[in-house]
Order: C-alpha cells, then sequence, then structure tokens
C-alpha cells in the first residue's frame, strides 16, 4: 500500500493563509444568513473584529475558564474563525464531514465498519494503554493564545467513559489525568509540587464538540522544548 495522498487543497493552512492576509475585515465566508454550522452571539461578535482588535488568551486565563467549566469562553483569532467555518463547508462538500478528513488526512486509521459507530481495531481495550491506539497532534484550529503556548489534541480510537453530556465520569477522568500525567507532564519536565505550570488538559462536552464522533482530549502546553513537541508528534 502506498503512501497517503497529501490533499494541499483541504489543509487547514491553506485556508488559514486566505483569511490571514484578507484585507477586508467586514469579509465572510459564507452568506450571512447562511453559516455552515450554527453560531453563538460569540461567534459573531468574533467575526466582526479583526486579529488586531482580539486579545489571545494567557496561559493563567486558559487556567480559569478550565477550572471554572467555561471553555465555551475559549475563542480562535477572528481571521482562523473565518478559515475554519470556510474550511468545514469545504471538507463537508468534498468528504462528508470534518471526521472523514480527520480520518483520511490527520490520522490514517480504517474503521472496521462504513456504518454505525465509529470503531476501530485496537491493541488494548484500555484508552491510552497502547501507543496504536492514539494519536498526537498538532490542533489545526488552535484557540488564540500568547507565545509560547502549544495547543495539541490527542486523539483516541477506544472511547472514554462519559456521562450522557459527554462529561468525563470519575473513571474516564482518573485514566485521562493519569495518561496526561506521564505522557505529558513528565517529559515537559513539571514537578509536582507545581502542577500545571506547565501542562494543561481538558475535554469538551458533547455540546462544544466540532468533532463528536472521535473521541479527543485537548492538552495545552508552554515553555517546552521544540525536540519534546516534536517528539510528541511524530
Amino acid at each position: 500500500m502506498g503512501e497517503p495522498q497529501l490533499d494541499v487543497e483541504s489543509q487547514p493552512a491553506t485556508f488559514q493563509s486566505t483569511w490571514t492576509s484578507n484585507p477586508d475585515p467586514t469579509a465572510l465566508p459564507f452568506p450571512r444568513d447562511k453559516p455552515p454550522f450554527h453560531l453563538t452571539a460569540i461567534d459573531w461578535h468574533q467575526l466582526g473584529i479583526t486579529d488586531d482588535q482580539f486579545t489571545p488568551h494567557t496561559w493563567e486565563n486558559i487556567h480559569e475558564l478550565i477550572a471554572t467549566g467555561q471553555l465555551d469562553e475559549l475563542k480562535r483569532w477572528p481571521s482562523f474563525l473565518k478559515a475554519y467555518l470556510a474550511w468545514t463547508a469545504h471538507v463537508k462538500a468534498k468528504y462528508g464531514s470534518a471526521t472523514q478528513y480527520l480520518l483520511q488526512q490527520r490520522l490514517f486509521w480504517t474503521p472496521l465498519s462504513d456504518t454505525g459507530v465509529l470503531r476501530f481495531p485496537l491493541q488494548n481495550e484500555t484508552p491510552f494503554a497502547d501507543p496504536a491506539d492514539y494519536k498526537i497532534i498538532r490542533n489545526d484550529w488552535t484557540y488564540a493564545v500568547t507565545p509560547g503556548i502549544s495547543h495539541i489534541v490527542v486523539w483516541s480510537k477506544k472511547p472514554l467513559d462519559v456521562d450522557s453530556d459527554g462529561a468525563l465520569t470519575q473513571h474516564g477522568r482518573a485514566l485521562v489525568t493519569d495518561f496526561i500525567r506521564r505522557e505529558f507532564r513528565e517529559k515537559a519536565g513539571e514537578r509536582e509540587d507545581d502542577e500545571g505550570s506547565k501542562v494543561q488538559w481538558f475535554k469538551n462536552t458533547t455540546n462544544l464538540q466540532s468533532v463528536r464522533s472521535l473521541e479527543h482530549v485537548h492538552v495545552l502546553v508552554r515553555h517546552v522544548d521544540d525536540a519534546v513537541l516534536k517528539q510528541w508528534m511524530n
């Protein structure tokens, strides 16, 4: 089997470059009355300002939003939001969904079946127990953060234990916490008595997820050597 063919036309960077350089701050990538998905009041505000008019999230602000459960307050750069909307419409038309784009162009995972709930062959039934069952990649659609912060997503073939709202159960949270400790906190050089100084994480509930059919956890790290970042994302 040959290498998967890279679809440059559909890469997020292609759309990000287009909208970051767009000189018209009022331009939208869709008819105003027909957005590609439901937009909140916060989204519409973001679409009405420029990147220069937006203040990115600091490490301390991210910590506060995660700790207080205000994940819906995490925002992208206005230009990134426009690019994301344009990209979403594009991949939906070309691939059927963002999920299919991720499977074919970013994760290179083949489901056991083309219908029903996505399931994959597993090396271990316990999430994050075997590296073959998860993939760590850069978030293509990172939130707007201050310099030195990297936004990573961990995608898992095995779903986590969640409640009816998609929030982690006690067992699910313990499993993720242990994985974050050994994979990120230890490798980032974060001391146990200074937890959260280099690594923060969260899992969106179902209502905040843009990709609901693939299990994933968000990880943000700061002041981490490039060599460590490359090790995670190889």
